[in-house]
């Protein structure tokens, strides 16, 4: 028998005759893709080596990452007065990351991390949506979000008299997010109830959504899924929910701490984060010598 007396069989998908009772094989959907560090495209280094504002903004920032430690001083420049041409190469130098967070008030603030971890941008806006103020800091987590504090409130003071119908765990959940929040510390590991995981009903999620709030600060941070962070109106309280690749939320957390380990910058992360700024600079401005300065750039 010759290789063209060799019949070809179908498989996969809408190869194999429907049932007798119309039941369809469903296949699990493939993750759509995922977030993670790309190299920024930035231009030619003979057409950006003049910009002296741009360049003064790297050479704190390489500085700055130097020297940074995790319990001194804020690491802030202020480049609010950058040329239009300086400010363009900036950004796409720094390029976007993982993490944007919102921060509700007056002003309101947009915060981005950039492509190297911990190395943020801080835009401020007035009431008219206007560009007010342009930070770059280096650290964790911005200050900002540590600063964004709700009012002094406990969860006792916000959990109504009588639950709704329907409530069977709710309010067992915030007893227990009281007790700890009104003995939680900076130093303290953080306290976690996985709603995920408890019995619930509908009604539980939203007493619990109702109850608590949201405070001023959001936080979105995109890798193999997302995760979003969102502050309630207690201090150090926050809803922490995972959703897969395909917008599934798969968990679904109250955490007592004071900013959730998933929002910030590891500290291992942010210095590789030098490294690759300095691969990044060399074409550019090679005999650059990491300067700190005061935070201000011109």
């Amino acid at each position: 028998m010759g290789i063209r007396d060799i019949p070809v069989v179908a498989t996969g998908p809408g190869s194999q005759p429907v049932e007798s009772d119309g039941a369809q094989l469903d296949y699990i959907a493939l993750p759509k893709g995922m977030s993670m560090y790309e190299a920024p495209v930035i231009p030619e280094p003979d057409t950006v080596r003049h910009l002296e504002g741009a360049r003064a903004a790297m050479r704190w920032l390489r500085g700055a990452l130097a020297e940074y430690r995790p319990d001194g001083a804020p690491q802030l420049a202020d480049l609010s007065a950058l040329d239009t041409d300086s400010r363009d190469l900036v950004n796409q130098i720094l390029g976007e990351g993982e993490v944007s967070i919102k921060v509700a008030g007056e002003p309101r603030a947009a915060i981005q991390e950039s492509v190297l971890a911990g190395v943020w941008r801080i835009f401020f806006y007035d009431a008219d949506d206007r560009l007010v103020g342009d930070l770059l800091e280096v650290a964790t987590v911005p200050r900002l979000v540590r600063w964004a504090r709700p009012s002094e409130k406990k969860v006792s003071e916000l959990a109504p008299a009588d639950p709704p119908e329907g409530v069977m765990n709710g309010q067992a959940i915030l007893t227990e997010l009281d007790e700890h929040c009104a003995t939680h510390r900076p130093e303290d590991p953080p306290h976690a109830i996985n709603v995920t995981l408890l019995p619930r009903s509908p009604a539980d999620i939203t007493y619990l959504d109702e109850t608590l709030g949201r405070g001023s600060v959001e936080i979105l941070s995109r890798g193999y899924g997302d995760c979003q962070v969102i502050s309630t109106r207690v201090p150090n309280l926050w809803w922490v929910r995972y959703f897969n690749s395909m917008g599934t939320q798969i968990l679904n957390s109250l955490e007592v701490t004071d900013i959730p380990a998933v929002a910030c910058a590891a500290t291992e992360d942010l210095r590789a984060s030098g490294g690759r700024l300095s691969s990044i600079l060399e074409p550019y401005w090679p005999d650059d010598v990491p300067d700190p300065g005061h935070g201000l750039v011109p």
